[in-house]
């Protein structure tokens, strides 16, 4: 039997999110595979692959809120604003003028919506080319701010010392947060230099460490026949969403591609009269038939994508 579902992943230090999908698919042997977020090479941790038919789920776990433990380092800056880059700037008073409860503080300020400027080494496109490619030529091109959401922030432990003060925190975000440019901005805030030293991803919506296997696992689990019982299912992945159940006729009609006027689902409580809500469409035993888009006006359910 064909695997599919999704495979929670333990990203190891030194392989891009592309290498980790490469790396799967030569064990597996299977090439229907899609990571559900790009994490740098430094980075570890929590990285959800889809698997076969789970390939079009991608975009719905990409959208889902991600968790990550950082290390802010203060009174050091770099071009790539991790730890990898050029130092670009210095200041070794940092220590002495700040104090742990003036950071804890500051962090704190960033708790909600806030605008953020994507850094030059990143892959966000501008005019068709990728603004790593551009800075990798020396150039620096204007970029647009965009607002993401930071739901909590926690810091776990300060460390003063150093040459560089330290604060580790952990960060609930929304998709497309950059975590090396909320710690660039806690250092403006706090008027000195500042970087982000160390960044592991904790989870993925609920997707966390628990679950994760490492390459190593993946493969002896794969030889062992084991594997499947590890994948998440679809069901399980789309657990966020609300959901309906449809009889068996409604089923039929929906694999069809017809439309359902039908009564409002349960658990619609943010349906708007002239919003679209979409749902998640399951058969009477529990089996997903796809993402439906529930329009509220009309009462009618019509479908996104659906799962033969």
């Amino acid at each position: 039997m064909s695997l599919e579902g999704i495979l929670p992943v333990w990203k190891p230090q030194g392989f891009t999110s592309h290498d980790v999908v490469a790396k799967v698919r030569r064990i597996l042997k299977i090439k229907r595979i899609g990571h559900t977020g790009t994490l740098d090479p430094a980075v570890t941790g929590v990285l959800p692959l889809c698997i076969g038919r789970a390939t079009r789920l991608v975009e719905y776990i990409q959208d889902l809120p991600k968790e990550y433990e950082a290390c802010l380092r203060l009174g050091i800056a770099t071009d790539t604003e991790d730890a990898e880059g050029t130092v670009i700037a210095r200041d070794e008073d940092a220590g002495r003028k700040l104090s742990p409860e003036q950071v804890t503080s500051a962090i704190a300020r960033f708790v909600g919506d806030i605008e953020q400027t994507p850094p030059m080494y990143s892959a966000v496109k501008v005019d068709g080319k990728r603004l790593y490619e551009l800075a990798r030529e020396g150039a620096v091109v204007e970029r647009k701010a965009r607002t993401v959401t930071i739901y909590r922030i926690d810091v776990m432990e300060t460390s003063w010392t150093g040459t560089y003060p330290e604060v580790r925190f952990r960060v609930l975000c929304s998709k497309g947060t950059y975590i090396r440019t909320l710690c660039v901005d806690i250092g403006k805030a706090l008027g000195v230099p500042a970087v982000m030293a160390e960044l592991v991803r904790t989870s993925t919506g609920a997707i966390g460490p628990e679950s994760c296997l490492t390459l190593e696992q993946i493969e002896e689990l794969h030889v062992r026949g084991e594997l499947d019982s590890r994948l998440l299912t679809m069901e399980q992945a789309l657990a966020h969403m609300p959901s309906v159940r449809l009889n068996a006729e409604q089923a039929q009609r929906a694999l069809q591609g017809q439309k359902l006027r039908m009564n409002r689902p349960n658990g619609l409580a943010n349906a708007s009269a002239d919003g679209v809500v979409q749902l998640v469409g399951l058969s009477e035993d529990g089996k997903l038939l796809g993402i439906f888009d529930w329009e509220e006006a009309e009462h009618r359910l019509t479908p996104a994508k659906i799962f033969s």
